[in-house]
């Protein structure tokens, strides 16, 4: 029993934390600079206003987890987010098929647990900023729920508010709302007509409970939605979640301080809309829905942006820049929304996307004028039109553990922010990143301190790829179908393909590349031939035009709805087939038709089909498409870019191994090896369903052995990367690897690391 007697005023408890790096903000941004802080050695504070993780991706608001890959509705193949993002997203889709924001809650704090560097402090506000000069000494911050005041210092800060507190409070340099057309020389800069700000939109789920329930509307609610919602049109009984992301507002509003007055109208959208669906008798299929789930707060798009050493701009998306300190990735499409939002006469967004994934410069991470401070998230360095790109969470999320990383390695090397941008700091920086499996641009991530490199390598098999069976039916063209094919310089030869033809017709073959090695838009012709078909089934022999450089071909199988290809039921790293088509999320059009002088190019969509959908091409070829060697194994990226970059064993081989030798004997404390988890898969985390909730892609079961000793043998594996600890005092001659796949795919690896 606790009884206090009467007294003066009371100060509140305190409690005084330090670390090394204090990251403001749980979203996943914050999230993710935390986890990989903590992981490079950093103690670390995450605090959190909210009383969840996730921010937007929450189950307080709803919002899917996207980035470069644009729900596969993009040119970007193989562009998902590797490292902490890539984690969390494989975990959900075992863990969570059904897509439930409440089990994505559960995931991210599972990983915040794991990490014993790591304290986590939610339901707990900064609202003060103590300064030295030009460096943040300490935030205070207050927690609603058990009453206690904060005080955190730190040696580094990042600020991954979405707002922007710590920018704020701080002094450092931030904007807030479009350039001038002129300032960046960005032609997609809006003006005040449409709008310089992205508003926030509010969510609602519907159930179906299995008998008639009738809605009652409250006073609030919007009245009139057909003459006041020009897209009311688009309302159905289907939709509900964040598939309904145009019911946003408040672009012509302050979107920090008058952030409640937008609340109060998303609100009444939101009931006025449900309203409208239920009661308008223009949806009698609505008739059994109940209202499961509304908002609370509403999943906010842009406010502050912070100020960097540069400010990413709409030329480095669209001409894909190649910086020096480029340390992530992004591929999502600048997306700008108008203004009015819901109540716009134009449509909810304008997209427009580049060819292929572009880089994120270290220098847009760190704030110009504060010394010690991470600018993470939405508070990228980056002007309105690029932000348009970059705000999107599985990118922030990356840049996130692109901050994160780089505290740790500021802890370690004793330097602040702006001082890693120099060659040994961002050789330090891209290691520590790329080893951690997240997709650093441009860079080899297993050559630098790699030991396998080092060592006599061998392998079971090597899988010589001359053709896959004809097992999985009939695709007519309707559309255009494309097989996607690695090729190198001198490395011709010829594909046999089965066909079959309603009547007799003629069916056309191009073979296409990007012009850029990296991309994956098909816009260069580099052969076409004309095929005479007699009705009935039979086969076309295509010949393979030769390269300059390493790139995927499309193998393009014009429209012909009389013809259809046969397909192979085989799937194998590296190898895609697409569609010349749009997706009704994304790219609505099969072509993007770029208005004259708006800066963006004009090209064609060619896109996968989500499995079960999707089979490649059945084809025979007179020598062997690709080699899946060895070498892979030790050089390359850990992903497909221009080429599948993997090691796979032959189709036939049905016990797999790997042995590294180093004749002197090494030692070592990890053996790290690099999984196909599929990077062209979206894995959007809420709403959604997927097909397999283990990619098939993956080694699922993996027996290793140190000299002849068995020291793991993993069972069940659903994560992207395997490390296995060794023994640092004994020295090492021989690791075998024995990787096992059963789902009927070819055991591949992207890469092995010994360290």
């Amino acid at each position: 029993m606790i009884i206090e007697p009467p007294s003066g005023p009371r100060e509140l408890r305190l409690e005084q934390l330090s670390a090394d790096l204090v990251v403001v903000g749980g979203g996943l941004s914050g999230v993710c600079a935390a986890i990989s802080a903590a992981r490079g050695g950093s103690r670390v504070v995450l605090i959190q206003d909210r009383p969840v993780l996730g921010g937007n991706a929450s189950s307080e608001v709803r919002l899917w987890i996207l980035g470069a890959t644009s729900h596969g509705g993009n040119n970007n193949r193989w562009a998902r987010e590797g490292g902490i993002v890539n984690e969390v997203l494989l975990e959900n889709q075992y863990r969570n098929p059904g897509g439930n924001p409440v089990i994505l809650d559960t995931i991210l704090q599972d990983w915040v647990a794991r990490e014993k560097n790591l304290t986590v402090l939610v339901n707990t506000q900064v609202f003060h900023v103590e300064m030295e000069r030009e460096r943040i000494r300490r935030v205070q911050a207050f927690n609603s729920q058990n009453s206690t005041m904060y005080q955190v210092e730190g040696a580094l800060f990042a600020d991954s508010s979405g707002d922007g507190i710590l920018v704020h409070m701080s002094g450092a340099a931030y904007r807030m709302g479009s350039e001038e057309a002129s300032e960046f020389d960005e032609p997609m800069a809006p003006g005040d007509d449409y709008g310089k700000l992205l508003g926030h939109s509010m969510y609602f789920y519907t159930k179906d409970v299995g008998h008639r329930i009738d809605y009652v509307a409250p006073d609030f609610a919007l009245k009139d939605v057909p003459s006041l919602i020009p897209r009311f049109r688009s309302f159905n009984a289907v939709e509900h979640g964040c598939s309904l992301w145009w019911i946003e507002w408040g672009g012509r509003l302050d979107t920090i301080h008058q952030s409640e007055e937008i609340k109060g109208e998303l609100q009444k959208v939101v009931y006025g809309v449900w309203n409208y669906i239920k009661n308008s008798g223009s949806f009698p299929e609505a008739e059994n829905l109940a209202l499961e789930w509304v908002a609370t707060i509403p999943g906010k798009r842009e406010s502050r942006r912070a100020e960097g050493d540069y400010v990413l701009r709409q030329s480095d998306i669209i001409d894909q820049v190649e910086h020096e300190d480029n340390v992530t990735h992004g591929g999502w499409s600048i997306d700008l929304h108008p203004a009015d939002g819901v109540y716009a006469q134009q449509g909810g967004c304008n997209q427009y996307h580049a060819k292929g994934v572009f880089g994120i410069p270290y220098r847009c991470m760190y704030s110009r004028n504060i010394e010690n401070l991470f600018i993470n998230g939405r508070l990228l360095s980056a002007s309105h039109v690029a932000f348009g790109s970059t705000r999107v969470m599985a990118t922030s999320g990356a840049v996130g553990q692109a901050i994160g990383t780089a505290a740790s390695v500021c802890t370690r090397l004793g330097r602040a922010p702006q001082e890693l941008s120099s060659d040994d700091g961002l050789a330090a920086l891209k290691s520590a990143l790329a080893e951690a499996g997240h997709h650093v641009p441009g860079y080899a991530p297993l050559a630098v301190g790699n030991l396998a490199t080092g060592a006599a390598l061998n392998v079971s098999s090597e899988l010589f790829l001359d053709g896959l069976p004809p097992d999985a039916g009939w695709r007519p063209l309707s559309d255009s179908y494309a097989q996607m094919l690695p090729m190198r310089p001198g490395e011709g030869g010829s594909l046999t393909i089965p066909v079959r033809a309603e009547r007799a017709t003629s069916l056309a073959v191009e073979v296409r590349a990007a012009e850029k090695p990296g991309n994956h838009t098909p816009e260069r012709v580099l052969q076409r031939q004309e095929f005479a078909l007699a009705p009935g089934q039979g086969e076309i022999v295509v010949a393979l035009p030769d390269t300059e450089q390493p790139c995927y071909g499309f193998l393009c199988l014009l429209e012909n709805p009389d013809v259809a290809v046969g397909l192979s039921q085989q799937r194998v790293t590296g190898f895609l087939s697409v569609k010349q088509g749009g997706l009704d999320k994304v790219s609505t059009a099969s072509r993007q038709e770029a208005p004259e002088g708006l800066g963006v190019e004009s090209f064609d969509f060619w896109i996968p089909e989500r499995r079960p959908k999707g089979q490649n091409i059945a084809f025979s070829a007179n020598r062997p498409v690709h080699a899946f060697g060895k070498a892979a194994l030790v050089s390359g990226p850990t992903r497909p870019t221009s080429a599948p970059n993997a090691w796979a064993a032959a189709l036939t081989d049905a016990e797999p191994w790997i042995t590294l030798d180093w004749q002197d004997g090494i030692s070592a404390r990890e053996l790290v090896l690099y999984l196909d988890c599929d990077f062209d898969h979206p894995l959007e985390s809420v709403q959604m369903r997927h097909a397999d909730r283990v990619m098939p892609f993956l080694v699922h079961e993996c027996e290793v052995e140190c000299d002849g000793n068995v020291i793991a043998a993993i069972q069940d594996n659903r994560s992207p990367i395997l490390r296995i600890a060794l023994l640092e005092d004994e020295t090492i001659h021989r690791l075998t690897i024995r990787p096992r796949n059963r789902q009927g795919c070819p055991v591949a690896l992207f890469g092995i690391r010994v360290q």
